[in-house]
């Protein structure tokens, strides 16, 4: 294995882990409204994400800059072709980071309400974008010979791309809602998992006509064309019994398999190119045409080695720290008619 092969399998890592982890962060920010039918209950499943989401962000910027650093002639070209929807990406990115910040900072209703429309919003709008922007690698966008793009705004928007959103978006929710089933509690908890049980159709019916595009596009063989993403609709199959038995845990792993699968059949497919032209396929962005130096690829390869371990173990010590279900705060007691009234209950801090 060559070193520029060896990057290609590090930015799949990357980009797989990126939607796994931030995928069910995506999906808690969509649902949270829709499992939350007061301000507390909002509060609890957005507190069920409060320790991870940023740390959850690193893997794209750390996804992102690796292309930039191992390939600068992909990074270039696809940053390029797809300038406007990673400026609708970057202000969804924006408003669901400041939504996190700004929402409890009032106690007015409409101030609470317009932040968590923003966190709603930009969670589904980033898993839709980045979809449409992996797919579209796939796909293929007019790049001539000199690796520049040609085409116009219209063309950064393909029918593959835009199935790989949806179906990155429909799977994004159906892990938020896993997720939300195993760390909450009470009546939360029971609506994440009714949402988990409707958001499993979409689920099935996007990964299967994922599966059956996906080969059509690429023209790969079937076993690796159709294989991963066959396997993550039974994964999700396997999710909606977990789903129903109520083994919540079994069921985001579950999930968190499907997603896996699904980003790595993109990448299984796409390789040994990196972005596809449509305009002549000998014009395609290969791995071995745009990747950087021996000696460039030879120490990030080092930074890497370090590093990786590194933040795997931080945020793996995080979630085992931060294990428990989130619970909202203690009601108030109902007054004794011997004693009076009994104070209120602080209402503090979700923990």
């Amino acid at each position: 294995m060559t070193l520029p092969d060896l990057w290609f399998l590090i930015i799949a890592f990357l980009w797989t882990g990126f939607f796994v982890l931030e995928g069910f962060d995506f999906g808690v920010g969509i649902l949270h409204k829709v499992v939350g039918r007061t301000d507390t209950e909002q509060r609890v499943a957005i507190n069920s994400i409060g320790p991870f989401w940023d740390g959850n962000e690193v893997w794209l910027i750390v996804g992102a800059a690796g292309i930039f650093a191992a390939f600068p002639g992909w990074y270039a070209t696809w940053f390029s072709a797809m300038y406007l929807p990673l400026v609708l990406l970057l202000v969804a990115l924006i408003a669901r980071g400041v939504s996190f910040e700004f929402r409890g900072r009032m106690e007015a209703t409409r101030w609470r309400q317009t932040w968590s429309w923003s966190l709603t919003l930009g969670s589904l709008l980033c898993p839709l974008l980045l979809g449409v922007a992996l797919g579209n690698l796939l796909a293929g966008l007019p790049v001539d010979s000199t690796e520049e793009f040609t085409g116009s705004v219209t063309d950064s928007v393909t029918g593959y791309g835009l199935l790989v959103g949806l179906m990155l978006t429909a799977l994004c929710i159906l892990h938020g809602a896993t997720f939300l089933a195993m760390r909450t509690t009470g009546q939360v908890r029971t609506r994440a998992q009714r949402a988990a049980a409707l958001a499993l159709v979409p689920a099935v019916l996007l990964l299967l006509a994922f599966a059956v595009a996906t080969p059509a596009v690429s023209g790969a063989p079937a076993l690796r064309g159709t294989a991963p993403a066959v396997l993550a609709v039974v994964v999700v199959l396997a999710a909606a019994l977990l789903v129903r038995a109520h083994r919540d845990g079994w069921a985001f792993t579950a999930t968190a398999v499907a997603i896996a699968l699904a980003v790595v059949t993109l990448f299984a497919n796409l390789y040994p190119n990196v972005l596809v032209s449509s305009t002549s396929a000998a014009d395609s962005l290969t791995v071995t045409g745009t990747a950087s130096g021996p000696y460039a690829l030879k120490v990030m390869t080092i930074v890497a080695l370090v590093l990786v371990p590194v933040i795997l173990i931080y945020q793996g010590w995080s979630y085992f720290i931060f294990r428990r279900r989130v619970v909202g705060p203690p009601t108030a007691a109902p007054p004794d008619p011997t004693t009076g009234p009994t104070a209120p209950l602080d209402d503090g801090v979700l923990t």
